[in-house]
């Protein structure tokens, strides 16, 4: 006697059933007005171009790859926590403070900012500010060792400039989400 041990069915497509072991329940957003996209991503390029601009005033880098995430964020899914000024302006900072004090306690080292970042998600969990682009921060901190002094207020100009843009886009397009959803 043989069993058919393929996920193959009749009339199914091949690889189907292994698919749908992975699917969530939910079907996928519908796809934003290209209107809606172009507004976005010109937002989102402006602010960074400033960002790019301050540092090439003050010689000392801005735009950082954390940041740019968090610009996709911001302006890309405006109504999620995680974009809220709450969590992307305390996030970078409370994710900066994890970095530091890893940095002093256990070096610099790769290792060490894996450990950071997985305490900084705890600590962004806690303080309900949840920026997933923080957690990158932190490795930003452990790696490279920016000096405090000239890191954490850029950084906190960085990050209060993408709310504050996100702001301005919001009321300047008719129909887009207002932004922020909430402050604290």
């Amino acid at each position: 006697m043989s069993v058919d041990t393929s996920t193959e069915r009749i009339g199914a497509e091949p690889g189907r059933a292994t698919l749908r072991a992975f699917a969530g329940r939910a079907p996928a957003p519908a796809s934003p007005a290209p209107a809606a996209a172009l507004h976005s991503g010109g937002v989102a390029a402006a602010a960074l171009l400033a960002l790019v601009g301050i540092g090439a005033l003050l010689h000392e880098p801005v735009l950082i790859p954390p940041i740019a995430a968090s610009a996709a964020i911001v302006y890309g899914v405006p109504a999620l926590p995680l974009a809220q000024p709450r969590s992307v302006v305390a996030g970078h900072l409370l994710c900066a403070a994890v970095g530091y004090v890893g940095l002093a306690l256990l070096g610099r080292a790769p290792w060490v900012a894996a450990l950071a970042a997985g305490v900084a998600v705890g600590v962004m969990t806690l303080a309900r500010t949840p920026h997933s682009p923080a957690a990158a921060t932190t490795v930003v901190v452990v790696l490279q060792a920016p000096d405090p002094v000239v890191f954490v207020p850029l950084l906190t100009g960085a990050a209060v400039l993408l709310v504050l843009a996100g702001m301005a886009a919001s009321r300047a397009r008719r129909g887009a989400v207002r932004y922020p959803v909430y402050w604290w």
